[in-house]
């Protein structure tokens, strides 16, 4: 049963522009262990901080991910990276999160496809310290494929990447919640956004099985040169959108 939410709680929340009031104030109700600890989320969201650093968790895709302040929260469009890797994945496929964050998009691989072997991997180490504690695979902190086991090249099947894809100039238009409160690594891909991809591309072939596939989240404007990056690679590249979830991802296959 949902608690009511506190009316003033709704009022502070209102006042500094969160849409969600009510939503949000039951579950900074549920979350606080006192009067005074509900006091001190409520705070903190007010100053901006995103509501799933507050709580210490992140819904995504039916599950739930410890989040900590600072660490790139996942995004509901990323539902479609997500779906397109399960699509991808036979039971017991090799899978590689690349730049995981969290690891909420290698763990909702292997909640949907059964004896996943899953490997993930990110620059961040609070974004891998959280990794840790989501996923039931092996975490490795590291620059992209540098993070990486030796054993792992040429095994994997299907290697899902959200590596950061904002351009630099475009970071300060963000929402403050993110542009303030989520590690700038996580956000900038350089002067056209496509800097780590280029790089998450190129060295894919290396990795990926015969047959393997290389799945890339990208903007729809980017698309172009996501599929580009990835066909110089060598990689046979399309692109997927999901209207609903204003959502692309490239898709790229190492030919058998």
């Amino acid at each position: 049963m949902t608690t009511a939410p506190d009316p003033a709680v709704v009022a502070r929340l209102r006042a500094a522009g969160c849409v969600f009031a009510e939503d949000e104030a039951v579950l900074l109700g549920e979350a606080a262990a006192s009067a005074a600890h509900l006091d001190g989320l409520v705070a903190r969201r007010v100053a901006g901080e995103p509501l799933e650093q507050v709580l210490g968790w992140a819904e995504f895709c039916g599950l739930r991910f410890a989040v900590e302040p600072g660490v790139f929260v996942p995004r509901q469009r990323t539902r479609l990276l997500v779906r397109e890797a399960v699509a991808r994945a036979a039971p017991g496929a090799v899978v590689l999160d690349l730049c995981c964050g969290v690891g909420a998009v290698g763990a909702a691989v292997t909640a949907a496809v059964p004896s996943v072997e899953l490997h993930a991997a990110d620059l961040d180490p609070v974004a891998v310290r959280c990794a840790r504690r989501n996923v039931s695979g092996s975490v490795y902190v590291g620059d992209l494929y540098d993070a990486l086991p030796e054993s792992l090249r040429g095994r994997v099947d299907v290697l899902v990447a959200n590596a950061p894809y904002v351009p630099t100039d475009a970071i300060g238009l963000m929402p403050p919640e993110a542009r303030d409160h989520e590690a700038r690594a996580a956000l900038d891909g350089g002067a056209d956004g496509l800097d780590v991809q280029r790089r998450v591309a190129a060295a894919a072939p290396d990795w990926l099985a015969p047959g393997g596939a290389l799945l890339i989240e990208t903007g729809r404007q980017q698309a172009p040169g996501t599929v580009a990056a990835c066909t110089s690679a060598g990689l046979t590249a399309r692109v997927v959108e999901d209207d609903d979830l204003a959502a692309t991802v490239v898709v790229a296959v190492r030919e058998a």
